[in-house]
């Protein structure tokens, strides 16, 4: 008997095989095909270490990423991402400007504080507020000298000064002038400690010329407090939140860029299902000779020959995926793709070697999954269905069969091509449209500022029972052979979940 990379060999059997030996077969695997053998447990779930890197020079305290798809990442899930210590990426699914007014907001703001409250003038009539109360709805206005944020702080209006001045016309009569305000800069904890101290409903925060910045409401602070703590956020030199956008690969595309580096992003993904071509090379290199401070993600690419084209074009960081999303159509449509644990594992046997993170985009459905693509090389996980219908993502929340949904669509649905996001599918010029995804309906999820933390914490769960104690650790030892895996039959899938039940209800968390 011999010890053979941790495990024991018995009369030449071994305990599963490494995955050069597994993916070096000929075979196409997804996630479900694989399950992990345990490894040896020497330290506690909380002490796993999931930091990681976006991009080269991009730190992450938390290995997540939004999709830029318009019904997941516009400036609320930026910012719930950043504030989790991951990061969201706005779609372009819009016109230029739109698209930059979303990452401005998103960097001015912070979780919990409302950077642009509704405000009002003195002279403006009471039937204004009136008409935003049926169309807006209404829990406070501040009143500042210009109606507008930055300006000097006079008052503020709530539902109890309405009712009691009826009948007043302007907002300077009903307002209240008594306010307690907060010095801008407050972190969330010290601001939310004064708004429950003095028992106030809304707290504006000000600047030392008492020109309103920002404003926290009693209700935020109920809603934050009721989910585990969010640790660190993700910041960039500036002390403004990370914030990623997506852009496409047609000249066009360079004013859009020009407006988001304005604006203030981050990190720029060039959105393509098919990565690998002139048009991207061609953008990357626009991209890095205009503004070479800019990290740049490309892709998506599923080969190591997609992934050294790209390499050698400059990419920051490669996106790895097609046709794995729950709402995409690629592979059957189009009979190109590859399964998604093999695609990562292969593209970042490459990436690994010339220090460039993966990004593993689509086919997430649960923290296994996440548990997977991270140890078969990714340094982040992209998710689209898994954070749509949270609050945070995009639209309106309605009632289908008694559960309550949220729309989510592919950005290669017809739908969402009617907007513009066929460019991703090099199909703009086409004069027939062809769809590589589907819309559909995902149900409520909640907050991801819940979601996100019992996620990762089942994550760490995983990299314990796989003896892994940080992201580096689990990459060492896959490249080692030490970790182990062996592909699942159908009856060891249907085994592994829930099943020779007469019902049951699951639950995330």
């Amino acid at each position: 008997m011999a010890i053979v990379n941790n495990n024991v060999e018995i009369a030449g059997l071994e305990d599963g095989f490494s995955a050069h030996k597994l993916f070096t077969q000929g075979y196409s695997y997804t996630y479900d095909d694989l399950i992990f053998l345990p490894g040896y447990i020497d330290f506690a779930t909380e002490s796993v270490d999931l930091s990681t890197r976006l991009t080269k020079n991009i730190v992450l305290r938390t290995p997540c990423v939004s999709s830029p798809m318009d019904t997941v990442t516009e400036t609320s899930m930026a910012v719930a991402m950043a504030a989790l210590g991951g990061i969201g990426f706005i779609h372009y699914n819009n016109h230029p400007e739109e698209q930059a007014e979303l990452v401005k907001k998103a960097k001015k703001s912070r979780l919990g504080f409302v950077a642009d409250p509704v405000c009002f003038k003195p002279s403006d009539s009471v039937k204004k507020i009136d008409a935003f109360r049926e169309t807006q709805g209404f829990s406070c206005a501040l009143v500042t000298e210009t109606g507008a944020v930055g300006s000097q702080l006079l008052g503020i209006v709530t539902e109890t000064n309405l009712a009691f001045d009826a009948d007043a016309s302007i907002v300077g009569k009903v307002m209240m002038t008594d306010v307690v305000t907060a010095r801008e800069g407050l972190s969330f904890e010290e601001a939310a400690s004064i708004l429950v101290d003095k028992e106030l409903d809304h707290l504006p925060l000000v600047d030392e010329n008492g020109y309103v910045v920002e404003l926290l409401s009693r209700n935020d602070v109920e809603r934050i407090r009721r989910n585990p703590a969010l640790g660190s956020p993700s910041v960039g030199a500036d002390g403004k939140i990370l914030v990623g956008a997506a852009i496409g690969t047609r000249d066009s595309d360079k004013e859009r860029l020009r407006l988001l580096v304005d604006a203030g992003v981050n990190a720029i993904i060039l959105d393509s299902s098919q990565g690998d071509s002139i048009y991207q090379r061609d953008m990357l290199a626009y991209v890095k000779k205009a503004y070479p401070g800019l990290d740049v993600i490309a892709g998506n690419v599923v080969t190591t020959y997609q992934a050294k084209n790209l390499i050698d074009a400059g990419a920051d960081a490669l996106r790895v995926g097609m046709g794995s999303g729950s709402i995409c159509t690629t592979q059957e449509v189009c009979a190109v793709g590859r399964g998604q644990a093999t695609a990562v594992y292969k593209v970042a046997s490459v990436a690994m070697e010339r220090g460039i993170p993966v990004i593993a985009d689509g086919g997430i459905a649960n923290s296994g999954h996440i548990v997977k693509a991270l140890t078969l090389g990714a340094s982040t996980v992209m998710m689209g269905s898994f954070l749509a219908g949270s609050e945070e993502a995009p639209g309106n929340y309605f009632i289908q069969e008694g559960r309550r949904t949220k729309k989510y669509r592919g950005m290669g649905s017809l739908e969402a091509m009617a907007k513009g996001s066929d460019t991703r599918y090099l199909g703009d010029k086409s004069k027939l449209k062809i769809a590589q995804g589907v819309s559909g309906v995902v149900t409520d999820k909640g907050s991801i500022l819940k979601l996100i933390p019992y996620t990762m914490h089942a994550v760490k769960q995983g990299f314990q029972d796989l003896g892994a104690s940080s992201l580096h650790a689990a990459h060492k030892n896959t490249r080692s052979g030490s970790l182990r895996l062996e592909v699942r039959t159908g009856a060891a899938q249907a085994e592994g979940g829930v099943h020779d039940l007469f019902s049951y209800e699951k639950k995330r968390f």
